[in-house]
């Protein structure tokens, strides 16, 4: 069964692959800064970091499988299988940061995260259901195609609140949304000569929260309370929980190798 990644992330991809799950990359080409904005006009208010990874991970998911998708050999098809859109933001002391780009962003956030001593990961997920020849059942009930024998999920009508290191899962229809979430300390020893040489790696500029746990930040790291896959960008345990719930599809029916 393919998956199709709403994303070009070398990272979740790396994730995916490692756990036997060979994903079709697709580019969402959604501009995210111009949905959150769009959110937070609706609202009237800031978003919280649930709500910001949530819809996100919707916007991705739903970009590509409302779409064509064309693949690497430039062949253009339509989508058979499951569409997996992902994102992710780091909080601390009530403040989202989100990827930082300037080499002076990242360190004043690093300044800033060891002065609070750590920070919670949101990791936001969508999966939509387009394998062909499956229909959808109603709203609620566990989605398309839903074994009999799969978990069963109690229906509600959002995500809710979700506290740090808490996650929720939403079924509806064609569609399941998640969030997870992971508290990570940082190590309290950690010098500005430190800072500056993790900076100047470039590593920290294009990721959320200026930091990876699978590269040269693992170090600065000294615990994580929650999924270690959340904060690479895809929390496995909830992609596979939300699979099998959502629509009844073991986990080992995505392997590929």
């Amino acid at each position: 069964m393919r998956l199709y990644l709403a994303s070009t992330s070398p990272a979740r991809r790396a994730l995916l692959a490692q756990s036997g799950i060979e994903p079709v990359l697709v580019s969402p080409g959604v501009d995210e800064d111009a949905v959150a904005a769009t959110e937070r006009d609706r609202l009237g208010r800031g978003l919280t970091g649930p709500e910001l990874v949530s819809l996100l991970a919707v916007a991705k998911a739903t970009a590509v499988a409302d779409g064509r998708v064309e693949l690497a050999d430039g062949t253009d098809t339509g989508l058979d299988g499951i569409v997996f859109g992902g994102d992710s933001a780091f909080e601390v002391d009530g403040v989202l940061y989100g990827k930082p780009h300037d080499p002076e962003v990242a360190r004043e956030r690093w300044r800033q995260m060891l002065a609070a001593g750590g920070g919670t990961l949101w990791s936001g997920h969508c999966v939509v259901d387009r394998r062909a020849g499956v229909g959808v059942t109603t709203a609620g009930t566990g989605g398309a195609g839903r074994a009999g024998d799969a978990p069963p999920v109690r229906p509600v009508g959002d995500l809710g609140p979700v506290t740090p290191g808490g996650s929720a899962l939403v079924v509806d229809g064609d569609r399941v949304v998640a969030v997870d979430s992971a508290v990570l300390t940082f190590a309290d020893d950690m010098t500005p000569a430190e800072i500056d040489a993790y900076v100047a790696t470039g590593e920290p500029l294009e990721v959320a929260g200026a930091f990876t746990i699978d590269g040269r930040a693992a170090a600065f790291i000294t615990r994580i309370d929650g999924a270690p896959s959340a904060v690479v960008g895809l929390s496995l345990p909830m992609l596979r929980s939300m699979l099998l719930r959502g629509f009844g599809i073991a986990w080992h029916d995505l392997w590929t190798r």
